[in-house]
């Protein structure tokens, strides 16, 4: 692994660059999906946080489709020898609104390599810094670290890290359900062929898991969209969130939120059916 790893490091300052136009239908369906009103989405509509995560989709050819649904390793991201992946968490600063009908440039660079060792074997940490910019303007609109996880094959008798119970006081508390339906569609919007996400044949002979993974990026989404619930006026200048236990379909999902006391930052965090923390995220407020 070390000499692997040697290897993979020379990714390390890999740059790719994409241009989008932020188009009203992607919001709009994100929008029904986390079932919300209809709203209108014309020009110079400000996106909520995260959403930026609708445009730059993966649009690689079918051949270059892996068996786990994602692109084959290699290319931008260093090619891996583990075969699972998984987002492990996320680091943004929101300098000024992406909206609705702004031509956008995402530059996207490898911003670190590392490995550990872990209780089920081998991790690769794969650290990607994307910055948005708005045509025309030198400034990044946003910064987001994009935090990736290779981990070895599922092997019999590997435990999972001991769980932390999360806390159940949230001054803010939403109950969900996630179910196949809104993981398709989770995946359908941001065109991601993971399939741990809807192959339940795959996801539980193949990778281990007991049912279909709830996206982290769905989550982490789920709880910005708990504080747009309750403080609707709220602007969002950072956000981290650190995925600690994979979420399946078919058991409730509970995202909670507790602002602090001087109302600058909000602390927001998930849990599954089981009391378990599944992700814990700090919002700053403006």
């Amino acid at each position: 692994m070390n000499d692997s790893l040697d290897a993979l490091k020379s990714w390390i300052g890999r740059s790719d660059t994409q241009h989008d136009t932020l188009q009203p239908t992607p919001p709009a369906a994100l929008n029904a999906t986390l079932d919300h009103a209809a709203l209108e989405w014309p020009a110079g509509t400000a996106l909520p946080p995260l959403w930026h995560w609708l445009y730059f989709l993966p649009v690689h050819r079918q051949s270059e489709i892996g068996t786990d649904g994602h692109p084959k390793r290699g290319g931008f991201l260093p090619p891996v020898p583990l075969p699972r992946r998984m987002w492990a968490g996320s680091q943004f600063e929101f300098h000024a609104p992406l909206c609705v009908g702004d031509a956008v440039t995402r530059t996207s660079t490898i911003h670190g390599v590392e490995t550990k060792q872990g209780r089920s074997g081998a991790l690769v940490f794969v650290k990607v810094r994307h910055e948005l910019r708005r045509s025309g303007e030198s400034a990044a609109a946003l910064t987001e670290f994009h935090d990736i996880v290779y981990r070895e094959a599922q092997r019999e008798g590997d435990k999972p890290s001991a769980p932390t119970a999360a806390a159940q006081d949230g001054a803010w508390r939403r109950e969900l359900l996630p179910d196949a339906v809104l993981l398709f569609r989770y995946s359908a919007l941001t065109f991601n062929g993971h399939r741990i996400h809807y192959d339940r044949r795959y996801v539980t002979e193949v990778e281990g898991y007991p049912g279909l993974v709830v996206h982290g990026p769905l989550i982490a989404t789920l709880l910005l969209d708990l504080l747009r619930r309750e403080r609707p006026e709220a602007v969002v200048e950072g956000f981290q969130f650190k995925a600690l236990r994979p979420s399946f379909d078919g058991n409730r999902l509970v995202v909670q939120g507790q602002p602090s006391a001087d109302g600058r930052s909000v602390r927001l965090w998930a849990c599954d059916h089981e009391g378990w923390l599944t992700m814990d995220a700090t919002a700053v407020l403006r």
